[in-house]
């Protein structure tokens, strides 16, 4: 089957999926509810990896609809990108990264999903005008690098691409461009199984820099079929990046995390962020890892690794930038640090906070840190 026909024959709706877990009409309907508040689609390839005999399957709990995403808990935006927005699907919060929001469509529409506010729902905050983009980043002097993303950046099409790589590549200034996409984790054949879209990236690599930023969460994501993809990418001089979130009933112990670092850096790529899961609607209560509980996690994750995997950060993405999470001192404070800031006067600095054991996330503005 093409990666074309596997998108056709994603799953929608939960009247496909109730044979397969075999739920009551009752719970169809429940589920069915849900699919129309935050929208399902998972690939035939990535159903295949769901056991559905078991209820607490981590493949299956990122991508099937459950009763926990009515909870109305938490924000459609934790990070401030209504905020950063400059241009209608540019966003520029950090001096030296735009980043450009190419598209509402994913092939797999993730439960943990922080923009759960328009994936698959509304167009309204997408990039349509390339050229507007590109005038945007040669009228900024400190933009370093770009990051496509979406929805997913490489669901759009070749055509779509290519525009992006023609005119980002020919700017000087630019050191590298960014790809955000889960394509090798929920439909690997879009890579490997696409020539054009192979030698487009084996082309523009020689003008530019380029990396794929992927997201595997658990171990057996990684998978003959994703592995074949990362390596086609790698062949053509892409450089492979993953971002993980850490995630309750996925990957939230030492061993699962530990094993999914290491089979990334066996694979060629490395684990590049850890992040708290954010605070999202329809997602904080399902998924969200208290903090302290999240530090000992990663740190046996760590402990497992050699020295590629122990080189990744746990990190959360918060509206004054993103904020390392470090450890916690034996009176009972945590030690942060920002990574990048928003603000020059956050630039690279340290702060302890004292968090109860159930707190998931700092309050917006820090409680005046």
């Amino acid at each position: 089957m093409s990666w074309q026909e596997e998108l056709r024959k994603g799953v929608r709706s939960a009247e496909e999926l109730a044979p397969v877990f075999g739920w009551t009409e009752e719970e169809t309907a429940r589920r069915a509810e849900v699919a129309r508040r935050y929208p399902m689609m998972i690939t035939p390839y990535y159903l295949s990896l769901v056991d559905p005999g078991d209820p607490a399957d981590p493949i299956g709990r990122m991508c099937v609809p459950s009763l926990d995403e009515f909870d109305p808990g938490g924000s459609f935006d934790t990070s401030g990108e209504a905020s950063n927005t400059k241009l209608e699907g540019l966003q520029h919060k950090y001096a030296q990264t735009v980043l450009l929001l190419s598209t509402n469509q994913c092939a797999m529409y993730c439960r943990h999903c922080f923009r759960k506010r328009m994936v698959g729902l509304n167009e309204d905050e997408l990039n349509r005008r390339v050229d507007e983009a590109v005038a945007y980043v040669k009228a900024h002097d400190d933009v370093t690098n770009i990051l496509i993303t979406g929805g997913d950046a490489l669901i759009n099409s070749n055509a779509i691409i290519r525009r992006y790589l023609e005119e980002l590549t020919a700017i000087p200034r630019l050191d590298f461009i960014r790809f955000g996409s889960r394509v090798p984790v929920t439909l690997p054949e879009r890579i490997y199984g696409d020539q054009e879209f192979l030698d487009m990236f084996a082309h523009y690599g020689q003008k530019k820099a380029l990396y794929l930023v992927t997201q595997f969460n658990h171990p057996r994501e990684l998978t003959e079929q994703a592995v074949q993809a990362i390596r086609a990418m790698i062949e053509r001089g892409v450089q492979v990046r993953n971002q993980t979130v850490l995630l309750r009933g996925v990957n939230d112990d030492g061993k699962t995390l530990g094993a999914l670092l290491r089979g990334l850096t066996r694979v060629g790529v490395a684990p590049y962020y850890i992040f708290q899961c954010r605070p999202v609607t329809g997602v904080k209560e399902r998924f969200q890892v208290p903090i302290e509980e999240g530090i000992r996690i990663v740190d046996a994750a760590k402990a497992r690794q050699n020295g590629f995997g122990k080189s990744v950060r746990y990190a959360m993405s918060h509206p004054r930038g993103k904020i390392e999470i470090l450890c916690t001192l034996p009176d009972g404070q945590t030690v942060f640090k920002f990574h990048q800031s928003k603000d020059d006067a956050d630039m690279a600095r340290p702060f302890t906070k004292t968090l109860r054991e159930t707190d998931t996330w700092l309050d917006g503005d820090l409680n005046g840190i």
